[in-house]
This record gives C-alpha cells, sequence and structure tokens, in this order.
C-alpha cells in the first residue's frame, strides 16, 4: 500500500487530471496562445489576429485558469515561454493540426477548400506574378481566405506559420516538401547602348571589368554570381556602380544601359522578346526554377493542395514560361 504521504500526492495528481479533463480548454484560446508563442509577444499576435493586446491577454489568463498551470512570463518588454507552456505549446499544435485536418475532411467536398492560407514569397516574383494568381483562386475559391506577404529573404515555413511558400531558386532544404511550379533560369542581359559603349564579354572572366548590376535578394549571396554551362558550373565575383534589393529597379537600369544584369526568364523574357535587352554569354545560365514549398503533404490540406495545383495551372500559360522552354529547345 502506498504510504499516506504517497497517497496524498497522488489524490492530488488525479485531482490536477480531473480539473484539466473537465474545464476542457478552447481551441481558440489554443490557437491564440500557439501565436503568442511564436511571436514572443501579445501585441504582435494581436496584430495577426487583428484582435487587441487586451482581448489576448485575457484568452491566455483563461487558459491558464483552464490548465491550472501558468503558460508564460511576462514582462513589460518580452514574452517567455514557462515548462509548462513549452509542453501545452507542442500538445497545442497537434491538437490543431488534427482539429483542421478533421474539418477538411468533413467538408462538403474537398475540392472546395475553406478558410485561411498563408502565402509567402519574394517582393518581385509575389507582386508581379503570384498576387495576380491568388486573385484569380479566391475568385474561383470563395470560401477560401488569402493572405500574401512578400520578404527580401528566406521563409522558415513552418516555424513562421505559413502554409506556402513560392519560391525561385533550386535551394530547398531536405526536411520541407516542395513541387516545381515552373521551369525557370535566369540569365546575364544588358541593353544594345551598353554592349554598344562597353563592349560584349566573351567569358565569364571579363565581366568583373564590366559595369554588373548587382541585387541582394533573399538567400543569394551579394555579388557573387554562380552559373552553370551544361555540368560546368562557375562563380564569378562582380561589382558595378549601381545596386539594389529590388529586381525591379535592376531591370530597369538595366534597360537604361546602365550594366550587365543576373535576372530571371519570368522577368526578362518580354525584354529580351521585344529587343530592349539581349544575352550576353548566352552559353551560361543560373538554374532558378519555381517551387511550392511547404511543411505537410498536400494530401493533408484542401487549401494548399487547391493552391498548388491552381498556381501550377496559371504558370503554365504565362508567356515567360513558353519563352524559357523555347530558349531550353534551342540550347
Amino acid at each position: 500500500m502506498f504510504a499516506p504521504s504517497s497517497a496524498n500526492t497522488i489524490r492530488a495528481l488525479w485531482s490536477h487530471c480531473l480539473q484539466i479533463v473537465h474545464k476542457n480548454p478552447s481551441p481558440d484560446d489554443l490557437r491564440v496562445f500557439t501565436i503568442v508563442v511564436r511571436k514572443a509577444s501579445f501585441a504582435e499576435a494581436a496584430q495577426e489576429l487583428g484582435a487587441s493586446p487586451a482581448f489576448v491577454s485575457k484568452r491566455i489568463r483563461l487558459l491558464e485558469e483552464d490548465l491550472a498551470v501558468k503558460l508564460l512570463h511576462r514582462t513589460t518588454r518580452r514574452v517567455s515561454v514557462t515548462e509548462e507552456g513549452e509542453r501545452v505549446f507542442h500538445w497545442a499544435l497537434r491538437i490543431l493540426d488534427d482539429m483542421d485536418q478533421l474539418l477538411q475532411e468533413v467538408a462538403v467536398t474537398r475540392a472546395e477548400p475553406r478558410g485561411l492560407l498563408r502565402v509567402s514569397c519574394s517582393f518581385g516574383f509575389g507582386r508581379s506574378v503570384v498576387a495576380p494568381v491568388l486573385s484569380q483562386l479566391v475568385e474561383r475559391h470563395p470560401g477560401l481566405q488569402v493572405r500574401l506577404e512578400v520578404f527580401d529573404r528566406l521563409v522558415d515555413v513552418a516555424g513562421e506559420g505559413f502554409d506556402l511558400d513560392v519560391r525561385v531558386g533550386d535551394e530547398i532544404a531536405p526536411h520541407l516538401i516542395a513541387r516545381r511550379l515552373a521551369d525557370n533560369h535566369r540569365v546575364l542581359c544588358a541593353a544594345p547602348a551598353y554592349l554598344a559603349r562597353r563592349g560584349t564579354p566573351r567569358t565569364l572572366a571579363e565581366l568583373p571589368g564590366h559595369d554588373c548590376l548587382v541585387i541582394k535578394e533573399r538567400d543569394h549571396p551579394f555579388g557573387v554570381w554562380r552559373l552553370r554551362q551544361g555540368a560546368q558550373e562557375q562563380a564569378v565575383k562582380v561589382r558595378g556602380p549601381l545596386s539594389a534589393n529590388n529586381g525591379e529597379m535592376v531591370v530597369q537600369w538595366a534597360v537604361d544601359g546602365r550594366g550587365i544584369a543576373l535576372r530571371s526568364m519570368w522577368d526578362v523574357a518580354p525584354l529580351l522578346q521585344s529587343g530592349q535587352l539581349v544575352q550576353v554569354l548566352p552559353e551560361w545560365r543560373q538554374e532558378a526554377n519555381i517551387w511550392a514549398v511547404y511543411p505537410t503533404r498536400l494530401e493533408r490540406s484542401a487549401k494548399v493542395r487547391v493552391c498548388v495545383e491552381f498556381l501550377q495551372e496559371q504558370f503554365r500559360h504565362r508567356p515567360w514560361a513558353n519563352a524559357t522552354r523555347s530558349l531550353q529547345g534551342a540550347a
């Protein structure tokens, strides 16, 4: 038999478990809690939820009362998670994921997605290409709400709470799931006026002697162009009087005759076709296919699956995709 002190401990633990079971924490409160943990801020969590900090604070307090544990340490400057809060956070993620799957499974039709879909992308491609396609997507699926956020850095899809990252470039971490949406590569290009003034480079070794228009975008090293010719790959360090963190500005500078740019076919294909830009060293290219990157498999989320399939369908008919294929066939 248990000693009296042990019996009291067991009764206390059992009473605590019953208290948790009977109070049934709200899934909405669990969701608020996970956002607070991810943002490490009541104010930023409130902003994401479209609510007030007071509302967020109240939901966290009620959740702590339901679970009879302290979940967060609060100071005037930051919010940190307690040891118990860390365990609740991981369980909450699992519970909310299971609930989302349940709602998807019992939907009237899996072809009709519902709910909020958070999508991330780079600035230029997001504004020029992805945003118009997502506009068509919500018109086709009225039950879907899409929030598109653009960045000049690589996004941690799961860690930052995104359902989907539309990414230009083939460097994808092995723990992520990805589907190719379209073929794409980057090419060297310049305006005819620049080449008439400075000459056309005949080898990669001549590029450092030219005015190169450098862009810092997402995960690409600044001023280093890695190019491939067949199985051969070579990195060249370039520089020039103009640089930016926005591709649209770099393309405009190239059209203005300011130098040589390395840009994606989705961005410059029309300019190449019109003659405003011409390819430089056309035998060299940088692979930069377009991918949908997501943390869970498509069959587990109707909204992600429908979005990925729609993006793939729309990109297939874009003029720059056809130009990429035609140039690949001519290579």
